[in-house]
């Protein structure tokens, strides 16, 4: 199977820092690649440099063979990205209904699009709060909406920055089944970035660990799950 997505060599940062130092991984279609390691390994910083909003210093970054890396922010959603930030900038001035419609994007050929009505279907509670603005919605709404957000965009690939982070038990489980649902039955690659990794390898199949800004381990996502003494010593706590 081909790469969807491609990383050569990155070197990237914020200014003058780099913090991404020789990145290098690939992503295949319909597959979903945990993203792991302690905090301030550069996880984040990876993530923002597919989306775009990083400094690049050397190497590239291809999806589908389009270089994104030439590319501004605006340009990689129109080229396929969807990106769910850690801080989740959904547009809080907004209603529920129209952050989603104001940047839907039409589906590829062939595939069942993403819509407003689709993300109701599988979010319920934005459904009954589709007139509410953005700032009368709780965290675990506001990362919902956040997702379907990025899922209107009719995206090649999801980034998901810290989905679960902060949320309560219930919504985590929503949200859990959510990304099971549209990884796994709908087939849409992902890279996920969380702090609770035996949940998040449970659901992918890939697993990169980060230390110092550069990959230090890649496996099958299962089988470093089922290390929890090398999860441990990567990670420096095993979940």
């Amino acid at each position: 199977m081909a790469d969807l997505l491609r990383i050569d060599q990155l070197r990237a940062g914020y200014g003058e820092a780099v913090v991404l130092d020789s990145v290098s991984l690939t992503l295949g279609e319909s597959r979903t690649l945990a993203l792991l390691g302690r905090n301030g390994t550069g996880k984040t910083t990876l993530m923002n440099s597919i989306a775009g909003v990083t400094q690049l210093h050397g190497g590239s970054i291809t999806l589908d063979g389009v270089a994104l890396h030439a590319l501004a922010p605006h340009q990689r959603a129109a080229a396929g990205i969807g990106w769910v930030p850690q801080e989740r900038n959904i547009f809080k001035s907004l209603t529920v209904h129209e952050n989603l419609t104001a940047v839907q994007r039409p589906g590829r050929p062939g595939k069942n699009p993403w819509t407003a009505e689709r993300v109701y279907a599988m979010f319920p509670r934005l459904a009954e709060r589709k007139s509410n603005l953005g700032t009368q919605l709780s965290g675990g709404e506001q990362q919902m909406l956040a997702v379907g957000r990025a899922l209107v965009v009719n995206p090649r690939l999801l980034l998901l920055d810290e989905p679960l982070e902060g949320l309560a038990p219930i919504i985590v489980a929503e949200l859990m089944r959510a990304i099971r649902r549209i990884t796994h039955e709908e087939g849409l690659a992902a890279i996920i970035v969380e702090q609770h990794p035996q949940a998040i390898l449970s659901i992918s199949d890939d697993a990169v660990v980060l230390d110092h800004g550069t990959v230090v381990h890649s496996a099958p996502a299962l089988e470093l799950k089922e290390q929890p003494e090398l999860l441990d010593r990567l990670l420096g706590v095993a979940r």
